[in-house]
């Protein structure tokens, strides 16, 4: 069925893949063009967590509460790290100690990315 006989040879139809591919090889290239640019011309990448620290440079480590980081990140006494958001149970009991590595969070992306989990209650 797929064989057409002209003049005693048989010439055999291409197939349909090749001329679709022929046609539309133009397209795809355009479109991958346009999703490469859309990639790179995107920027979201998530900033890393900035930790507050009483003076400039990281070599302090006294945690210093600044406005807008309300979260508590405090360390229990099983060393689980745990955070607690404004409205908790636990949230005005809980006391920051920066000397035993308990700070301050601005966000929970913030504290999630630093390891810390939040409060159960």
């Amino acid at each position: 069925m797929g064989n057409i006989v002209h003049a005693g040879r048989i010439q055999r139809r291409s197939a349909w893949w090749r001329s679709l591919l022929a046609h539309r090889l133009a397209t795809v290239l355009a479109m991958l063009g346009i999703a490469s640019a859309a990639y790179f011309a995107v920027d979201d990448r998530n900033d890393l967590p900035r930790v507050h620290y009483a003076s400039g440079s990281s070599n302090s480590r006294a945690a210093v509460h600044k406005a807008g980081c309300d979260i508590k990140g405090n360390i229990n006494e099983w060393g689980e790290h745990i955070y607690h958001m404004p409205g908790q149970e636990y949230y005005s009991a809980t006391r920051i100690n920066p000397a035993r590595g308990e700070r301050w969070f601005c966000s929970q992306w913030d504290a999630w990315w630093a390891g810390w989990r939040k409060a159960k209650v």
